[in-house]
């Protein structure tokens, strides 16, 4: 091995230990802490700034074109809907004989899934009651379903094409569909911004976190 080669090797393990930096703080680290600080604050009965006030300014906005589009996007990123399209996708990752994706997609959408039912069962934060809802809830409001659910999804088939030169055409639109979806949860009132947030973050720490366990190897050669 010449010193080029050995230049070229140096460079590239530098490359591979920041991507493991990168995605240890900024996909594990902080969203987890961001998460169970929140998780803290509503366990102590206490609220958060600006949640009651941001919902009543969207619901100042309301009309009924607003209406109608927010409830399409609330059925749409739905647990039910995205529970269908996680089967989908695994199924055809599993009949493509993808087993490593296949089973990367299943264990970061269904774990989503699965400790946002923990975590509302756990904290059983009351839902915001500032106005009748055209689509209301009884279940805990802490994380948001809706936003943790479409997250996951988005983020774990994004992964998952993340190397194709295709993968705008994902991340665009599937960042502007959780976006949407987590704003229709708030402006139909049934959650308040910080469970729509903390939904968001909880889903980006565990994904990202089967995401470097699933990628180990790769990752740390």
């Amino acid at each position: 091995m010449d010193l080029s080669d050995l230049t070229h090797l140096l460079r590239h393990l530098l490359r591979q230990r920041r991507q493991v930096v990168v995605l240890l703080l900024l996909g594990i680290i902080l969203p987890w802490s961001a998460f169970l600080k929140a998780a803290s604050e509503i366990r102590e009965g206490e609220g958060f700034p600006g949640d009651q006030a941001f919902l009543r300014w969207l619901h100042a906005h309301a009309t009924p074109p607003l209406d109608a589009l927010n409830l399409l996007l609330t059925r749409v990123g739905g647990p039910q809907v995205m529970a269908v399209v996680t089967l989908l996708i695994a199924g055809f990752l599993f009949w493509r004989r993808s087993y490593h994706q296949a089973w990367f997609f299943s264990w970061a959408v269904g774990g989503a899934m699965v400790i946002n039912l923990l975590a509302k069962a756990l904290l059983g934060r009351v839902r915001p009651a500032l106005w009748v809802s055209l689509a209301p809830e009884t279940t805990p409001s802490f994380p948001s379903g809706h936003a943790m659910g479409s997250a996951a999804v988005v983020l774990a088939l994004g992964l998952i094409l993340a190397h194709s030169p295709r993968r705008w055409l994902l991340w665009l639109p599937g960042a502007l569909f959780v976006l949407g979806v987590g704003i229709s949860r708030m402006y139909l009132g049934v959650h308040y911004p910080s469970d729509v947030l903390a939904g968001w973050i909880a889903s980006v720490g565990w994904v990202t976190s089967v995401y470097l366990l699933f990628n180990r190897s790769t990752l740390l050669r």
